[in-house]
């Protein structure tokens, strides 16, 4: 089994703390409401959002993908870090075993943040990954973060 990593970083005028708690700590509730055309609901299938819990994640009807389960390694709402496991899915992956997944929410000097995320793509022995393997993957978590963004900016009061 290999082992290959892309990283991907966004600057933000949100601050880090609100884009941590929107989409890490109240994905669940705040997702589905802003993006239903893509996200249908969040739900925590095992355990309540802590270290160890699984979330899956529905997509709206029509997508290429039913739904995503994530499994929470790791949750550090002081520092901003949350590390997750996809761990299962509804279409059968032919060339990975597992997503290993870090984001990090680090303040910038303007006020705002930079969000750091790697992925850590362990595939089935003989398997060489490439990065347009995954392009439309990251680009669907980039769109997911700019409206993130956008509703953050729009209502500056939510997650303050």
């Amino acid at each position: 089994m290999a082992v290959t990593c892309f990283t991907q970083e966004f600057a933000t005028p949100v601050t880090p703390s609100r884009m941590f708690k929107a989409l890490i700590l109240d994905s669940d509730n705040l997702i589905p409401k802003i993006a239903p055309q893509g996200i249908k609901s969040i739900d925590f299938v095992e355990g309540d959002g802590g270290v160890g819990s699984i979330k899956q994640t529905n997509f709206a009807d029509g997508g290429h993908l039913k739904y995503l389960k994530h499994r929470i390694d790791a949750l550090d709402a002081e520092n901003l870090v949350c590390k997750y496991t996809l761990i299962e899915a509804d279409v059968v992956f032919d060339k990975i075993q597992s997503v290993a997944y870090e984001i990090k929410f680090e303040a910038s000097s303007d006020g705002g943040c930079v969000c750091k995320m790697t992925s850590e793509y362990h595939t089935k022995a003989g398997v060489e990954l490439k990065e347009e393997d995954i392009k439309q993957g990251k680009d669907k978590a980039m769109g997911l973060y700019k409206v993130v963004e956008e509703y953050l900016l729009a209502n500056p009061s939510v997650y303050a």
